[in-house]
């Protein structure tokens, strides 16, 4: 009988701990097809954020380094320049990358450090009990902010992928989501070029993946995936803000 699907080898055979309808495996699972189909799964260190995302070195069946809170592109930046022949990765969610991380980020986007970023915003601080983020919207009822975001004491929501667009150092901006078969398979593409830049030697790649928290945001999976629909995409748009391949040069 012929095997139509099964667990990408880059995926251990454990179970994921995330909340039903939370978007985090749907992500995991497509770093590791793109792993396994590259055939670097052997030279491949992931970078761990503080966050949902902290246990990720459980479920990716390559080395692994946990980072302090907001640190995983200096972290990666350090094996990358010690270890270049290697593919680095980091895996980080919105409260890691864009609060405290945001200054480790940008310079590292901006000196083109060449690692891959994977980004999941969610709009909410998810493991700590749901608090407000860089990138809750305005309005949006958190565990800090019940009333809503109020923009006019703490502003506005910061559009990573259109930020770190304007530096030079990155090679790839994009962000997508994985709301659909369609959205899923532009997702997929998106990772693997980020992954494909980095082995090409092109800089700073960084995929944003417009998520899902249906526990913090206190709906189901079906309600959570239509809230990002109808609110997280008006804000956040899907897209290609920088790609240096499409741009005829590498920097």
């Amino acid at each position: 009988m012929a095997v139509v699907f099964e667990r990408p080898k880059a995926l251990s055979d454990v179970p994921f701990h995330y909340c039903p309808g939370c978007t985090h495996g749907i992500v995991h699972r497509l770093v590791a097809e793109v792993l396994d189909e590259l055939g670097v799964v052997g030279q491949t260190v992931g970078v761990a954020s503080v966050g949902c995302s902290v246990f990720s070195y459980n479920y990716f069946d390559c080395d692994m380094v946990q980072a302090p809170h907001g640190r995983a592109p200096a972290v990666a930046t350090g094996l990358k320049r010690s270890l270049p022949d290697n593919v680095i990765f980091t895996y980080q969610g919105d409260g890691d990358l864009a609060a405290i991380g945001m200054a480790e980020t940008v310079h590292a986007a901006t000196r083109g450090e060449n690692i891959t970023v994977i980004f999941i915003n969610n709009a909410i601080y998810g493991m700590t009990g749901g608090q407000m983020a860089p990138t809750s919207l305005p309005g949006q009822v958190t565990q800090t902010t019940p009333y809503g975001r109020d923009t006019s004491v703490a502003g506005h929501p910061i559009r990573v992928c259109e930020l770190l667009s304007t530096l030079s150092g990155t090679a790839l901006a994009q962000r997508v989501t994985v709301d659909s078969v369609k959205n899923v398979n532009i997702a997929k593409k998106a990772i693997k070029k980020g992954f494909e830049n980095q082995i090409n030697k092109r800089g700073y790649s960084i995929i944003e993946v417009v998520s899902t928290c249906p526990t913090n945001w206190g709906l189901s999976p079906q309600e959570a995936m239509k809230w990002l629909q109808d609110n997280m995409l008006e804000y956040y748009p899907l897209g290609v803000y920088k790609d240096v391949t499409a741009e005829g040069g590498n920097k």
